[in-house]
């Protein structure tokens, strides 16, 4: 069915429709964009602060510069610009890791708000109204342009209120804002460009992997510095805040943000409702492996997720592992450098052992957001309608509900399994002396928090189906900046210690915190199981 577009001029009362659809988009946003604007303001600020426990007197800030100016260092942290000035030092701790933020967030919330809605079939009677379908796309994307420039503000706000330079937050913060932007973009065209919700995110994410890797190898090899331009990541590092405060990528950017938002738009009013110009083959032969039953069924819808994270963290892990003797002789040869590495938030980067440790740990945030979202796809799939057939038939909503929870754990596992192998065959390339069961133990360290993350993701599918991403993510995402801002802000103890990633031992260094472990898993079945006996009780969201 092609959108019947209004005669030209003005329609009657299509102002007030207009505002009715940025009213809708700002209703099915701004939880979201008021929790990532509220993170990018607080991890500014505190990484500020931090600056003068971290960076005590101007050789320490020299020493600082020569450990993050080894190429390992430079590859995985970003390219370090000013660290004699706090704000310098706070872009390059949080810079990257809150483009990131903000990227997932624009662009997830963009598939989710179009595309999304459009497949569920909420778009039909509204893109039967006065408004055409590239009005509707236009005002979707507007309303999530402008909240990516207020976590930009935010961000600015967080580090003036800290007490660093306005220039350099300016500049910084306005590449925070446009990589928002971006991605934001990106997720819109690819809502047009693909047919379901599913393939539009995929595709948006598998670009974010990309230029996050054109980032990382041209801040790590110089011969490539230029691989940079072809990133949003790379532009914001280029536009080196508080060391020469550089415009030309931020309007290099800015064309690429308006080039996409600009497409997305275009592109929209060319196609099919609930169809897109790339559409999976209607001709194929039947592939009828794995529908056999409930429990078949949920593997087989798993397989590519999994398949596209398994890819996307397996090789960030290899490239963990082949950077692994780089990092540690730097830091075995500068003591003093290990040191300020510990104080800034990497200890034990010194050993194989403790490097690998570490980095295993943020494992924990890709796996748990694995499991939320899987949970959270069996949320979009019920009210989608995709579920009623299925629950028309004699079938118990548990068995569904532990089909698709035994999927994800199993997913969980398969993809804490490959980065485990994926950084062991790093280090075995570079001859670091790492063994597979070593690498194997340090990457299932953190299923535990894995766990948490599905239990809570199924909890509140039981209760609250309508934030089951954000909810189940909350151990995994929300206990690491819990531990980060209590570290860096000099809170109590006993507040990082509300955070899982307080409880993980660092595992292939030391031994499993086994105590711990039980204590999350029994909390993960717990939660899980309030979980099942609300989504048994409630009604089918349709």
């Amino acid at each position: 069915m092609r959108p019947v577009n209004p005669p030209a001029g003005p329609a009657p009362g299509g102002a007030a429709a207009g505002r009715a659809v940025t009213a809708l988009a700002l209703r099915q946003t701004w939880r979201g964009a008021l929790v990532v604007t509220g993170v990018v303001a607080g991890m500014s600020a505190v990484a500020v602060a931090a600056y003068a426990t971290t960076v005590k007197d101007p050789a320490d800030a020299a020493a600082l510069g020569a450990l993050a100016g080894n190429p390992a260092i430079r590859t995985l942290f970003g390219e370090p610009v000013a660290l004699d000035e706090a704000g310098g030092f706070a872009v390059w701790r949080t810079g990257t890791a809150l483009a990131v933020v903000l990227a997932v967030w624009g662009l997830l919330a963009a598939t989710r708000i179009t595309r999304g809605e459009e497949d569920a079939g909420r778009w039909d009677v509204l893109l039967a109204g006065r408004l055409p379908v590239r009005t509707v796309v236009a005002r979707h994307v507007a309303v999530l342009v402008a909240a990516s420039l207020a976590a930009g503000s935010a961000a600015f706000t967080g580090l003036v209120a800290a007490g660093a330079a306005v220039g350099g937050a300016a500049v910084h913060s306005a590449g925070l804002a446009l990589c928002g932007v971006f991605f934001s973009a990106v997720g819109a065209l690819a809502a047009q460009v693909f047919s379901t919700r599913a393939s539009a995110s995929g595709a948006a994410v598998a670009l974010l992997g990309t230029t996050m890797l054109l980032r990382m190898v041209g801040d790590g090899l110089a011969a490539l510095g230029w691989l940079r331009w072809l990133s949003p990541f790379g532009l914001m590092a280029l536009t080196r805040p508080y060391d020469g405060n550089r415009v030309l990528p931020l309007l290099v950017l800015l064309a690429a943000c308006v080039a996409c938002a600009a497409g997305a738009v275009a592109v929209a009013g060319g196609r099919d409702i609930r169809g897109g110009y790339l559409r999976s083959s209607s001709g194929r032969a039947p592939r009828t492996g794995l529908l056999g039953s409930v429990h078949a069924f949920a593997v087989r819808r798993l397989v590519r997720p999994l398949a596209a994270w398994t890819t996307g963290v397996g090789a960030y892990y290899l490239l963990i592992g082949l950077l692994a003797v780089s990092m540690t002789d730097f830091l075995s040869d500068n003591p003093r450098f290990a040191e300020l590495a510990s104080q800034a938030g990497f200890s034990g980067l010194a050993t194989i052992e403790g490097y690998t440790a570490t980095l295993f740990a943020l494992l924990a945030v890709p796996a748990g957001v694995f499991a939320a979202v899987r949970i959270a796809a069996l949320a979009a799939d019920e009210a989608g309608g995709r579920l009623t057939l299925l629950y028309a038939q004699p079938l118990a909503r548990a068995t569904l509900l532990t089909g698709e929870a035994a999927a994800t754990l199993g997913g969980a596992v398969v993809l804490t399994t490959a980065a485990g192998i994926a950084a062991w065959a790093g280090t075995a390339a570079v001859g670091a002396p790492l063994g597979l069961l070593s690498a194997l133990s340090g990457a299932w360290n953190v299923l535990p928090i894995a766990l948490l993350c599905l239990g809570c993701a199924v909890l509140a599918l039981g209760w609250a189906p309508r934030v089951v991403t954000a909810v189940g993510s909350l151990p995994a995402v929300g206990g690491f900046l819990l531990k980060v801002v209590a570290e860096e802000s000099g809170l109590p103890d006993w507040v990082s210690r509300l955070s899982p990633f307080a409880h993980l031992a660092a595992v292939p260094a030391t031994a499993v915190n086994w105590p711990a472990a039980a204590v999350m898993t029994a909390a993960a079945a717990l939660a899980a199981a309030a979980g099942a006996v609300g989504y048994r009780l409630r009604d089918l969201r349709t």
